[in-house]
C-alpha cells in the first residue's frame, strides 16, 4: 500500500454522517463536494448499516476509508465499528471549532474548514487519526 494509499484518489472511500444538525449536514456536504472534486468517493453509510452484502463487502475491503462525523456522538464511526468496517482516518466536524446547532444551515466558511481538514488527512503522508494521534491503518 505504501505512500499511494493516502494520496488523493478515488480509492479513498468517504463515509459521512448526515445528521439533523448543522454539523451532520456539513459532514455530508464535505463528502459530496470532495467526491465531485475527485478527492475520494462518497459511499452509502445507510447501506452498510443495513448490512446489504455488496456494500458491506466493499466497505470492509476498502483500501482507504475516511469516516466523517458531525459531532462527538460519532454515529458514523459507531455504525462502521458495529459492521466491522476498518476506518483509515476519522474527522469530527465539531472538533474543528464549529459550534453545533439544531438548525441544518451552515456557513460556507465552516464547510471549507471541514473540507480542508478531510483533504489534509487524505493527502497526508502521515495519515493520523486526529483525535488519537496514532497512525492510520494504511500508512502506519
Amino acid at each position: 500500500m505504501g505512500d499511494e494509499c493516502c494520496s488523493s484518489n478515488t480509492k479513498t472511500m468517504l463515509v459521512a454522517c448526515s445528521g439533523a444538525s448543522n454539523l451532520g449536514q456539513i459532514a455530508n456536504q464535505v463528502a459530496v463536494e470532495l467526491t465531485r472534486e475527485g478527492v475520494g468517493k462518497m459511499f452509502c453509510l445507510a447501506a452498510v448499516g443495513a448490512h446489504i452484502s455488496n456494500f458491506l463487502f466493499s466497505a470492509q475491503n476498502a483500501q482507504n476509508l475516511v469516516a466523517i462525523d458531525g459531532c462527538p456522538v460519532g454515529c458514523a464511526m459507531r455504525l462502521l465499528e458495529h459492521a466491522d468496517v476498518p476506518v483509515t482516518a476519522y474527522v469530527v466536524v465539531q472538533n474543528l471549532g464549529i459550534e453545533k446547532s439544531s438548525q441544518s444551515r451552515f456557513e460556507t466558511v465552516e464547510l471549507e474548514m471541514a473540507k480542508n481538514a478531510v483533504k489534509d488527512i487524505v493527502n497526508s503522508a502521515n495519515c493520523l487519526f486526529p483525535d488519537k494521534n496514532v497512525p492510520c491503518s494504511c500508512c502506519g
